[in-house]
């Protein structure tokens, strides 16, 4: 590591202990001074004698403030004075650094360092030299708008925010403007007609993956129309948001927020967002003919997971318990559907779905740019599709199952997701087809989707990385498997169906799984727009940055010419 020119250097107490700050660029840096050259305090000290040394990274500071002592503490609050945990009469004067602190399962958390000093001009000195370097990040939001979805989950959206995220947002000096949900598409609605975006930095969503949803379709909606993009036709290029948006889990799926952050969880979130990270995102745009249908980032699911979900509407009053029930239910009813798949292969992508290449922070695959050779490439096999589908692949047949991942969709229940090595941001979607098989085949496939074993390593499963793709059903009768007849002539069996009296038989198919939403119709055509959002976010970290704690101290404490204050 290149050693960086300090800005500011002291030597002042913390815990007691006598430390020598300081500050470079980009590191914030404290060691403790051997125990033979700090008797001079005013503590007494017993601790052990080796020194320790610690380093945060600049980005990473939420906030520096003040530390008032208790008497100022008291005139503000009225509240009684108590002697300071660390205080010391010699010491009168403090200021404290609130920094992310790294926990396991990609949990981040704001901890707080208190440095004190004799002198308080000192510590003013302090406060501003590390606000100014703050102050030159200009990823980091000012202003927000949030959305809350005050029935998300088990309805602890409100709460979750005004206990663990505003606290947060106000310390970090953020302001937000707050509007809770009253309705389905409250949110929508109000990006698409009413919200004055150029008065945010941002937008946030408490909930889950339908509020994200919202959030997603109102603000790329907006983009568009302000800017004379219909929507409709499916070749159009859809132009980019500029806003990023933040999840704030809070739902009874929170898929997209597990795949960018790797974990559920509301502190996580809210420091993403504090700090300015922006992670890329790709949207898929569902058409039926020239009629556009909806948006989605992470799965389009037709047969078992289009069926699960049609049945689990059904069940909303169970809560999160309903998708198991509809689970198993769909998983004994075992039908398949008959259709035509075709799709325009990704040829010039540097990944492939079975690579065992995962997304990560940083992520390599979704860093690398098409050329213009690739773009003309592309563009030559979309208007031949029109003319007769040359360079497009077609398959035929009977599937239970036909799944487009945009991301790998893993949950703390799927770990490894859907498509272990899907990307977020590289312009594609995992095309993943399950044809017709027994029962207990496709129990094992499901079952690896738990486990790291293969998922896509059996017979009658194949995935392809493809840019664009086109369903369209045999709208045949549903067959189960379980029949050893399966000619459609065969009409005395029925599937399990609570609504047996209501099912056409003769034209059934089934529906399309969009995020979580049941799409209108079954005949689709999908495009893929690279990078169209961007979040707050960073992708999964693989390990925590090798900030090399102890080098990186020393080399901020190494003498320096530049500004020090004893």
């Amino acid at each position: 590591m290149d050693q960086q020119a300090r800005l500011l250097s002291s030597q002042l107490v913390h815990k007691r202990r006598q430390v020598e700050v300081a500050l470079t660029c980009g590191v914030l840096a404290w060691r403790e001074i051997e125990r033979s050259a700090r008797r001079s305090c005013g503590f007494l000290n017993n601790g052990p004698k080796t020194a320790s040394s610690h380093a945060v990274q600049v980005g990473e500071i939420v906030a520096v403030l003040k530390t008032k002592n208790a008497d100022e503490d008291y005139a503000e609050t009225g509240r009684s004075p108590k002697k300071a945990k660390h205080h010391s009469p010699l010491y009168p004067f403090a200021f404290t650094v609130s920094y992310i602190r790294r926990r396991r399962q990609h949990q981040w958390r704001c901890r707080d360092v208190t440095f004190h000093s004799a002198n308080e001009g000192l510590c003013d000195q302090w406060i501003q030299v590390i606000n100014e370097q703050l102050s030159l990040l200009t990823d980091r939001p000012k202003s927000l708008l949030v959305y809350i979805n005050p029935c998300a989950g088990k309805q602890r959206g409100k709460r979750i925010y005004e206990r663990k995220v505003a606290p947060l947002f106000s310390r970090a000096c953020i302001s937000a403007d707050v509007i809770v949900t009253e309705r389905v598409n409250h949110a929508r609605d109000h990006l698409n007609t009413e919200a004055n975006l150029d008065k945010y930095d941002g937008i946030v969503c408490v909930g889950g993956d339908g509020m994200f949803s919202e959030i997603l379709h109102g603000l790329v909606t907006r983009i568009q129309t302000d800017n004379g993009v219909d929507q409709n036709q499916q070749d159009v290029k859809l132009l980019p948001c500029g806003l990023r948006i933040g999840i704030i889990p809070a739902g009874s799926t929170d898929c997209i927020c597990f795949a960018t952050v790797g974990t559920n969880d509301p502190v996580t979130s809210a420091l993403h967002v504090i700090v300015g990270d922006s992670q890329p995102m790709d949207v898929c745009s569902v058409h039926h003919d020239d009629v556009f249908l909806r948006y989605s980032v992470s799965l389009l699911g037709y047969g078992f997971y289009g069926d699960v979900l049609t049945d689990s509407q059904k069940k909303r009053y169970l809560g999160p318990a309903r998708y198991d029930l509809s689970g198993v239910k769909t998983f004994l009813s075992h039908n398949y559907y008959e259709g035509t798949i075709s799709f325009l292969l990704a040829e010039n992508n540097i990944g492939d779905p079975r690579d065992k290449l995962q997304c990560r922070s940083g992520c390599h695959v979704c860093q690398h740019k098409p050329s213009s050779k690739d773009v003309q490439w592309e563009m030559s096999q979309e208007t031949s599709d029109k003319d007769g589908r040359v360079g497009w692949s077609v398959i035929r047949g009977k599937f239970i199952a036909i799944n487009a991942a945009s991301m790998s969709c893993a949950c703390p229940r799927s770990p490894k997701g859907l498509s272990p090595s899907a990307h977020l941001a590289d312009g594609t979607t995992d095309l993943i087809l399950v044809r017709k098989c027994s029962r207990l085949d496709f129990l094992r496939h499901l079952v690896r989707h738990t486990n790291k074993e293969d998922q896509f390593d059996h017979s009658f499963v194949e995935v392809h990385r493809v840019r664009r793709f086109c369903f369209q059903p045999q709208r045949h009768e549903v067959v189960s498997l379980e029949d050893p007849i399966e000619s459609p002539k065969k009409t005395g069996f029925r599937p399990v169906c609570s609504a047996q009296t209501t099912c056409d038989y003769g034209t059934s198919c089934s529906s399309w799984n969009c995020d979580g939403e049941i799409l209108p119709r079954a005949a689709i055509q999908v495009s893929v727009h690279c990078q169209l959002i961007r979040l707050f976010a960073r992708g999964i970290e693989q390990q925590p940055p090798c900030l090399l704690e102890d080098q990186c101290t020393l080399a901020a404490l190494e003498p320096s010419r530049r500004r020090s204050v004893d």
